[in-house]
């Protein structure tokens, strides 16, 4: 009992011990090597920085966990915890992403940390010549965290949540309107298939890091797929280009253990280990914390699949879930426009002047004249309970009005409403009637307390997208 009082009467005896426990995984046998000088600096380092990075040690993270409502749980709340990344500088502002060097303060932060930390470990501990075991456990907590993280966003985009299809007013906006972030996004979300099959890559990566066999594969896929969407992160300024750095960082970081086997085999042309520490689980505790592990990921994979199935089936966030005016969607060309007892032509430039209106399957309406939109310039993220503030559709570019309406389809009216936040003082009261199949006529009041008349006949434009190439096109 003293000798274990005596170990543990100080941080470095209770070291040891954890170290000791650590190392009932090694079999008696292992040839363990001494490693090179440089070698110990460097992982002190890189294993204080990334456990920062990975173990949730900010307040926030716990705030938003405590927060859910575990009995009514949206996909969309299992994705912001697998989004965690310390934040000791915000990182959105009103809603808008933060670009540039200035979003990575919180990683200087903690660079910074990391190196004053594995100057005082080395002190310490100047007895040590190899970090063999730790290396390990630090590899399955980077495996973890990095397979966590590609399954949400895997299954985010298998089922085509995180980029939707363009909706039929996006089709009909001009090229130079849009936001990089959002041409990026519609080019990907006018293929549903291909972004499904984007998901299964990740999800199949996530599968092969999961398992300590199969790493090397999973590793070089996701180097090869997650580098790229970092660039177009960063190019296209979508608001991810942290997140999607780090989890290149910690692909990376697995990976370089197999470089040197990797040139052995490939280019030495030598026989060659895959992996020299082959753990063993004999001990109980271990055992059971590696079942425990295990289960866990798995039950948290179908939960979140089964979560983004729900809700790209039957009320997809970033889609308002309320169903349009029925038999109205379409493009609609403005045949009459009157304002207080006034008809305006067809005109370009004037600013009350309808030009054309795009009634969409949902209940939104939108309007194209010539008045300035103060862009949304969030990333519409976020996950919002009521139809006006789902602002995927409008985020992100200026081309047209987007209205929320509700429809009394015994009054017969429409009660409009601005999507947009910079706009949402804007309301109109309109009373509808539909003379036949392609006409629809709307009187009342608009944002300006002005009296109007519309006049809406619906075209049926051709899209080529939707011809295709393979038949004749006839416009």
């Amino acid at each position: 009992m003293a000798a274990k009082e005596q170990t543990t009467s100080s941080p470095t005896g209770w070291l040891k011990l954890w170290n000791d426990y650590l190392h009932r995984i090694v079999k008696p046998d292992y040839p363990f090597t001494v490693w090179k000088s440089w070698e110990l600096p460097l992982f002190r380092f890189a294993f204080i920085f990334l456990l920062l990075l990975i173990i949730p040690l900010d307040w926030k993270f716990y705030k938003e966990l405590f927060s859910i409502n575990w009995l009514h749980l949206h996909f969309h709340d299992l994705l912001r915890l697998s989004k965690y990344l310390p934040q000791l500088f915000p990182q959105v502002v009103d809603g808008v992403p933060i670009f540039g060097a200035a979003s990575y303060a919180t990683w200087l932060v903690l660079l910074v940390l990391a190196v004053v930390g594995s100057f005082l470990w080395g002190k310490l501990d100047q007895t040590s010549r190899e970090y063999t075991v730790l290396y390990y456990w630090l590899r399955v907590a980077v495996r973890y965290r990095l397979a966590i993280a590609l399954v949400t966003y895997g299954f985010f985009k298998f089922f085509p949540l995180q980029m939707p299809y363009p909706s039929l007013s996006n089709l009909l906006t001009n090229y130079g309107d849009y936001y990089a972030w959002k041409i990026y996004f519609q080019t990907v979300g006018i293929a549903p298939n291909y972004e499904s099959f984007l998901g299964f890559v990740e999800i199949l990566a996530a599968f092969l890091i999961f398992y300590r066999r199969t790493v090397t594969f999973g590793v070089g896929l996701v180097i090869g797929f997650l580098g790229n969407v970092a660039v177009a992160n960063g190019f296209y300024e979508i608001g991810e280009q942290v997140f999607s750095s780090y989890l290149v960082l910690l692909a990376a970081f697995l990976f370089v253990a197999d470089v040197p086997r990797l040139w052995n085999l490939l280019v030495s042309e030598k026989y060659t280990y895959a992996n020299k520490l082959i753990p063993d689980f004999s001990d109980a505790t271990l055992k059971k914390i590696r079942e425990i592990a295990r289960y866990s990921f798995i039950f948290f994979t179908l939960l979140y699949a089964f979560k983004t199935y729900d809700s790209w089936a039957n009320d997809p966030y970033k889609i308002p879930k309320t169903p349009g005016l029925k038999d109205a969607y379409g493009y609609y060309n403005v045949k009459e426009f009157i304002i207080n007892k006034d008809t305006i032509p067809y005109s370009k430039t004037d600013k009350r002047r309808w030009q054309d209106v795009v009634f969409e399957k949902w209940s939104t309406l939108t309007i194209k004249q010539n008045r300035p939109v103060i862009i949304d310039n969030t990333n519409a993220e976020a996950y919002h309970e009521k139809d006006i503030e789902r602002n995927y559709e409008l985020a992100g570019y200026a081309g047209r009005h987007y209205f929320f309406y509700e429809a009394d389809t015994i009054k017969q009216t429409l009660s409009l409403q601005n999507k947009n936040i910079h706009h949402r003082t804007e309301t109109l009261q309109l009373h509808y009637e539909r003379p036949n199949d392609s006409t629809i006529v709307l009187n009342g009041i608009d944002y300006n307390k002005d009296s109007i008349t519309v006049v809406l006949n619906k075209f049926n434009k051709k899209y080529m997208m939707f011809e295709g190439r393979r038949k004749p096109v006839k416009l």
